[in-house]
């Protein structure tokens, strides 16, 4: 295994700390092992020969670890090996994976390499392991490579990329030889794009930001959110011209044509946040994701956009509940990105934003008195509701009618089947909810049903 991963072209950023790279390190010293052995005295081996196999035992056991640990993040089943080297192909970004995400084949020299690497990955893929596991004394290729792993909850481990990758590890198990291997891969590369914006949905800033700042590689800036939600935009009742004027300027963006950054405002609960997210699920095989950001994160957002910025899809930076107090100012990180800084905002990249309030800035009767420190006061206003100005689109989603909030529990209950009263009933009951639970609202219809199915 070591010399086949030594021939590694295009694809050596596997190596490192790769689960491939440290087996193949490994399989090297067992073969090292195994040659100082034959010298040994009455053909037993010596003990340091002994103790040195021990070790790489330990050391091939630790790798097996990871690699269930993997299995079970990404929801791999039956064989785990031919299920990472997919992920490895997959995931791992170069020049040549990201140029394939934007044009798909690439015609040229470089494929010579590409090739060769494919050639690789076919013997990698199709490896025998039982000279090691016989070496080791351990049958734990054999157990990966048959492996039935225990039934996991959507919500358990990151499905998209699960489904995807399971999808090539098929794909080249049916390759014939490499020039198959080689096909699989790039029609992978062509259909779904490469890494972790090819595979996930939508991404957060890591927690490990401190570390980041210390001086961590930029890539680890973020993260894929694994579970997010399966609403849509049929499971929001009402609000079909706020929800027609959001599709309009999302397919805009999609097709590459002109479109605006959002604020989407108004009351709690109206279905701000859901309009966002039901976006996510509708377009996200055309390549739409979704990277969630807080105020206080604001800083990083020039990092961001430098990182997604020459990538093949359509990147959201989307800012839940934003809005700023008075003496706060990190809303002017935001006025810059925006629209306000020398580098002009990439085209595959857009803002959108939900508040209860229209101007996201706190604003005080106060405000409007004249300050007689204060030389241009009116200056000072507007450049405070400044902000709000910089979405292109604003869209309002007030408290629903009555109707509307029935029409909303109606159609939730008609959903879960343990609850059988009767319409009459059930509105009542709704009312009686609504009163004590803050006045109607999607979020107050949706926590009534789920109480009564509970």
């Amino acid at each position: 295994m070591y010399k086949l991963v030594s021939k590694l072209i295009i694809y050596r950023d596997t190596e490192g700390d790769s689960i491939l790279s440290n087996l193949a390190q490994i399989f090297k010293e067992v073969e090292e092992v195994a040659t100082d052995n034959t010298a040994s005295h009455n053909g037993q081996p010596a003990t340091p020969a002994v103790n040195k196999i021990g070790n790489l035992r330990n050391r091939t056991l630790d790798e097996i670890h990871r690699l269930l640990d993997l299995a079970t993040d990404y929801g791999f089943d039956k064989n785990l090996w031919h299920n990472y080297i997919a992920y490895l192909l997959a995931m791992t970004e170069t020049p040549f994976t990201l140029v394939s995400e934007k044009t798909g084949r690439v015609e040229g020299s470089v494929n010579g390499f590409v090739k060769n690497d494919m050639a690789v990955f076919k013997l990698l893929f199709d490896y025998d392991f039982s000279h090691v596991e016989a070496r080791l004394g351990i049958d734990c290729f054999s157990v990966i490579c048959n492996y039935q792993s225990v039934e996991k909850k959507p919500h358990s481990y990151n499905k998209n990329v699960s489904t995807r990758i399971r999808e090539l590890s098929d794909s080249l198990s049916d390759a014939k030889d490499a020039e198959g291997f080689y096909d699989a891969v790039m029609d992978f590369y062509e259909k779904y794009g490469v890494g972790q914006f090819g595979m996930n949905k939508a991404f957060r800033i890591s927690t490990r930001i401190a570390a980041y700042d210390a001086g961590v590689d930029r890539s680890d800036i973020l993260v894929p959110i694994i579970a997010t939600s399966n609403v849509t935009l049929d499971d929001l009742i009402g609000y079909e011209a706020q929800k027609a004027e959001l599709v309009k300027n999302t397919e805009a963006f999609i097709d590459g044509r002109p479109a605006n950054n959002v604020l989407l405002y108004g009351d709690a609960g109206t279905g701000k946040s859901t309009s966002i997210k039901a976006l996510l699920n509708h377009y996200y095989e055309r390549g739409l994701r979704i990277i969630e950001i807080y105020r206080h994160e604001f800083k990083y957002l020039p990092e961001i956009i430098s990182i997604i910025k020459g990538r093949n899809y359509k990147f959201i930076i989307y800012m839940d509940d934003l809005s700023f107090e008075t003496g706060e100012t990190e809303y002017k990180y935001l006025k810059a990105v925006i629209e306000g800084d020398l580098e002009a905002r990439p085209d595959n990249v857009l803002i959108y934003a939900t508040s209860n309030r229209r101007h996201l800035l706190k604003e005080k009767f106060s405000d409007r008195d004249y300050d007689e420190d204060d030389i241009h006061h009116s200056d000072t206003v507007a450049e405070r509701l400044s902000l709000s100005g910089r979405f292109g689109v604003s869209i309002a989603y007030f408290r629903p009618e009555r109707k509307t909030f029935y029409d909303i529990v109606t159609s939730l209950a008609a959903k879960n089947d343990s609850i059988t009263m009767s319409r009459e009933e059930l509105l009542a009951e709704a009312d009686k909810w609504a009163l004590r639970h803050g006045g109607l609202s999607g979020r107050v219809a949706r926590q009534f049903v789920d109480h009564l199915g509970s």
